[in-house]
């Protein structure tokens, strides 16, 4: 007779402890133990035969090289984030916070991919009726598209055995069940039993797999962290649900780069790309307004103006706040320390608050300068011009360093007409300068502060 077994299981991380307790001691979640019932049936253990693997031990230097093109999805946003297509075989998780788009983006992919190619679409949260209705809201013809409403995954295995797809799209992972697990649907056990098997799935078939993931209140996918380390490329699809733009953006890519972003403009016609993002940010700028600069970052291969906006103002607390979005806070507090050391600002009494606009996160070193114009600028009550650019790594000296491909930064300065990029100094020579655009290099940032305002 079979034996059955029960642990408590975290909901959030997949810790598990023998009894019950409120708060999980792994990852310090309140009231997330849940209890799961294990059946372990009596008999000897299955031997491991040698027919077990379908590969045998070879040297890296005997195996030959096979050329595995990707399929484009003829969406190039999409096609940059996943480092040129899709790879044949590879298994991509995609999260993002609920109603934000990702049903729309994977049906619009396989709506094109369908027309040259078998896809199958397995909806667990929605009926084929209502997938139908939701497919022709779009503008893509998705007649030729497979689609199929299930949960179980032993069905879902024999479905796909059956129709052997190319592309296989799984809504969400959430919903899915493996019916040899007792714990319910959703539960860390069954995410992590049903992820395991569809790998084994793509990998074993040669099927490109597409897993909708639902993310935690703190922006994770939810279920075990193990569930992001057994895909192949992790996609996060961000946005603001009050806003119409959204950004694909990929923190775990294993046959590309995770720099890269795609940026999609929601309508009523499902997603549609923002071939020009620049424009986009700089849209509804305000030029000859204090604490506004511009920046030119790079995104993976693509360059990016966006506009940095600074608030600085007295405080009335002993302890002066620090805000920052879309930018460290940290490397915030570290630069007005910088500008109140070598520049004599008095920013001990002074709130500061930091925006980049359009909701773009900067993590890279060469915006630095533009914060510091920008809270100098605030602070002064003193515009830039509105055709100035900012670009430069700031040291703790005041010193200002160079930065990596200034050239195509400075290209999309230009493209956008803006008459004066301020770059480091030691990043002038080597290229061409464009037509149209001032370049004046700088070595610390008093020659900055005074360029700026002058």
């Amino acid at each position: 007779m079979a034996k059955t077994k029960s642990t408590f299981e975290c909901m959030a991380c997949g810790y598990q402890s023998p009894k019950w307790m409120g708060k999980c001691p792994n990852c310090g979640a309140w009231n997330q133990m849940e209890e799961v019932i294990e059946h372990k049936a009596k008999g000897p253990k299955t031997a491991i035969t040698e027919s077990s693997s379908s590969e045998r031990v070879e040297k890296l230097k005997n195996i030959t090289k096979e050329s595995t093109p990707r399929s484009t999805t003829y969406i190039r946003e999409f096609d940059r984030v996943l480092g040129g297509g899709i790879v044949p075989g590879s298994l991509i998780l995609i999260g993002g916070d609920p109603g934000i788009g990702k049903s729309t983006l994977l049906l619009q992919v396989c709506a094109l991919l369908s027309k040259d190619n078998a896809v199958l679409y397995i909806s667990g949260e929605e009926s084929v009726r209502q997938t139908k209705l939701r497919a022709d809201r779009l503008k893509e013809d998705a007649g030729e598209l497979s689609v199929y409403a299930e949960t179980n995954l032993q069905i879902i295995h024999e479905t796909v055995k059956k129709t052997n797809p190319k592309f296989l799209v799984i809504d969400s992972i959430q919903t899915i069940f493996h019916p040899e697990v007792t714990s319910a649907p959703g539960s860390v056990s069954q995410v992590r039993e049903c992820t395991q098997e569809l790998m084994r799935m793509a990998k074993n078939m040669n099927i490109a797999t597409f897993i909708v993931g639902h993310v935690t209140k703190e922006g994770q996918i939810a279920g075990p962290r193990l569930l992001e380390h057994m895909v192949d490329t992790v996609l996060y699809f961000e946005g603001d649900t009050h806003h119409s733009y959204r950004i694909l953006r990929a923190v775990k890519n294993r046959f590309g780069s995770t720099n890269e972003m795609g940026i999609f403009e929601m309508r009523n016609t499902g997603l549609s790309e923002v071939l020009n993002p620049s424009e986009m940010f700089l849209e509804e700028r305000t030029k000859n307004v204090a604490g506004s600069t511009i920046v030119a970052t790079m995104e993976g291969t693509r360059p990016l103006l966006v506009e940095v906006q600074a608030l600085v103002t007295p405080t009335t607390f002993h302890n002066p706040r620090r805000m920052a979005t879309g930018i460290d806070h940290n490397r915030l507090s570290l630069l007005m320390a910088v500008l109140e050391k070598k520049q004599g600002l008095l920013l001990q009494q002074q709130d500061a608050y930091i925006k980049v606009a359009g909701g773009v996160k900067l993590d890279e070193p060469a915006v630095d300068l533009s914060v510091i114009i920008s809270i100098a600028s605030s602070f002064n009550d003193k515009p830039t011009r509105g055709d100035d650019c900012f670009i430069g790594e700031v040291g703790l000296t005041g010193e200002v360093r160079r930065v990596a491909r200034i050239e195509q930064r400075v290209q999309e300065a230009a493209k956008l007409g803006f008459k004066r990029a301020v770059i480091p100094k030691n990043n002038i020579g080597g290229w061409d300068f464009p037509d149209g655009i001032e370049i004046v290099g700088i070595t610390n940032i008093s020659e900055a502060l005074r360029l700026a305002f002058n």
